[in-house]
C-alpha cells in the first residue's frame, strides 16, 4: 500500500521542510532533523516521536495509538489517525511535538 500523498502535503505547508531530510522508510515517508525522525507517513497514518512521558499521555486519545507495524512497539512513536490529523491546527501541534523532540536529541 502506498502512503498518503495528502498528508504529505498537509505536512510540508506545516513545516519548514527544507531544514529537514526526507527519506523514504517503512514504506513511506520520514522526516529527519539532524539524523534524528521527528515525523513521517506510514500509509494514511502520521507517525510521530516524541517523550515516551508524552506518548502515554497522548495515547488517551482513540484516534492515536502505538507504532507498532513489526510486533515490537516502539516508546516513544505514535501511528495518528486521520480523524486526528486532518484539522491542520492539530497537525501543525503534533508536528511541533515532534519536531521538539528530535531536535533535542544528539545529532547522528
Amino acid at each position: 500500500m502506498a502512503y498518503n500523498e495528502l498528508l504529505e502535503q498537509k505536512i510540508e505547508a506545516c513545516v519548514d521542510v527544507k531544514k529537514l531530510d526526507k527519506k523514504k522508510m517503512f514504506g513511506g515517508l520520514g522526516y529527519l532533523v539532524n539524523g534524528n525522525m521527528c515525523f513521517g507517513v506510514y500509509r494514511d497514518d502520521l507517525i510521530l516521536r516524541c517523550e515516551p512521558e508524552k506518548g502515554v499521555d497522548l495515547l488517551k486519545n482513540r484516534n492515536i495509538r502505538v507504532f507498532d507495524i513489526t510486533g515490537k512497539p516502539m516508546k516513544g512513536w505514535l501511528l495518528i489517525d486521520p480523524k486526528e490529523w486532518n484539522d491542520k491546527k492539530k497537525l501543525k501541534g503534533l508536528l511541533d511535538i515532534g519536531l521538539k523532540f528530535a531536535k533535542g536529541l544528539p545529532k547522528k
